[in-house]
């Protein structure tokens, strides 16, 4: 994978980190109930593997060309 499109994936993974944080702080506050801030942060925690898996292992995430047929 190229180094601007590892590079965006680290923007994500850490874009995610902080809308986590920012889940706490809307818990904290009274904005979110116990409910809703567990089932947005279960989903934070479920997109952090996502990108961490496409971090470590990108290749699997390449789309490649297809070969065209030779005549």
């Amino acid at each position: 994978m190229g180094l601007t499109s590892s590079s965006k994936l680290t923007d994500c993974d850490g874009e995610n980190s902080e809308t986590d944080s920012s889940l706490d702080f809307a818990l904290e506050c009274g904005y979110l109930n116990a409910a809703t801030h567990q089932e947005l942060t279960t989903k934070c925690a479920s997109i952090g593997r996502m990108l961490g898996s496409m971090i470590q292992n990108p290749d699997s995430f390449l789309l490649r060309p297809k070969k065209r047929p030779e005549h």
